[in-house]
């Protein structure tokens, strides 16, 4: 009976987001300025008080629920959030679809902390369970089994992550590139794998991995300038709003559209290969 009733919920989501998606084709995209719906936090660009947390604060592994935490979107300290609420609050703050922003909740209470998605709440340290959503080689976290807590971001991945940025807007402002993620990927999972004797990464965390580099892609436009002050300080920054316009918000079946790509162009054994090369190119 439940494996019948997770066949129909599957294809009753899957249908949901795919309308969603043809809706965004026909319908014309929000204005600039005008992403965030009016009445909620950010619209104009006009972002709650950003107050770092304190002492007892709960924060996970994920910048763009931490960011929203300190701005008071999410309860400042983190916790009793309803997953119903996040996802609604993600919507409104980023402009994922509702589709997408009932997946990802719904997959957090389901498979990660084992709670009732419709009545319970969480702290954002619960979401940070090893091989959850949480996994090694994070572009901007340490593997857990190195640093337990996952709340903080390490400084040194982020800078070397936008340091890759080889590309550029009309303005001359540099912008990470599919290609720059999937090499700095590359270099994570091969050097996690090289010093953490825990390291893990299945097929399904890979795919997360590459889901957190769509959403520097698509929500963050690839901006260099925006995703430091995110990544870094946890912050969203003065006048920012979603890079994406879509009058139904980044579905899931568009967000993959990314995400692959991304993925397929991993390789351990490439970055390896330049490795070597350069070294033995020094040793010449």
């Amino acid at each position: 009976m439940f494996i019948l009733f997770k066949i129909f919920h599957d294809i009753a989501f899957f249908s949901w987001d795919l309308g969603l998606t043809f809706v965004n084709l026909v319908l014309p995209n929000r204005p600039v300025g005008k992403v965030t719906p009016e009445g909620h936090p950010g619209y104009g660009g006009k972002w709650p008080e950003y107050i770092p947390p304190k002492e007892g604060d709960s924060r996970c592994s994920c910048p763009a629920l931490n960011a929203m935490a300190n701005h008071g979107i999410l309860p400042r300290d983190g916790k009793n959030i309803q997953f119903k609420e996040m996802g609604r609050l993600i919507r409104t703050t980023y402009n994922f679809s509702s589709s997408f922003c009932y997946f990802v909740p719904h997959y957090a209470a389901e498979k990660v902390v084992k709670k009732d998605y419709n009545n319970d709440t969480f702290n954002l340290d619960e979401l940070d369970h090893h091989n959850g959503i949480e996994h090694d080689a994070s572009l901007c976290r340490e593997d857990s089994a190195l640093c337990p807590d996952q709340s903080k971001p390490h400084v040194e991945y982020i800078t070397q992550l936008l340091a890759h940025a080889t590309g550029k807007d009309k303005d001359g402002n540099p912008l990470l590139t599919m290609k720059d993620l999937a090499k700095y990927s590359s270099k994570r999972r091969a050097d996690a794998r090289s010093y953490n004797k825990k390291f893990t990464l299945g097929f399904i965390h890979r795919m997360f991995g590459s889901s957190n580099s769509s959403t520097m892609l698509t929500i963050f436009g690839g901006r260099v300038k925006d995703l430091e002050t995110v990544l870094l300080e946890e912050r969203l920054p003065e006048n920012w709003e979603s890079r994406v316009r879509g009058k139904m918000g980044l579905t899931f079946a568009a967000f993959n559209l990314t995400v692959t790509p991304v993925e397929l162009m991993i390789s351990e054994k490439k970055y390896l290969k330049e490795k070597a090369a350069k070294e033995a190119n020094k040793d010449d």
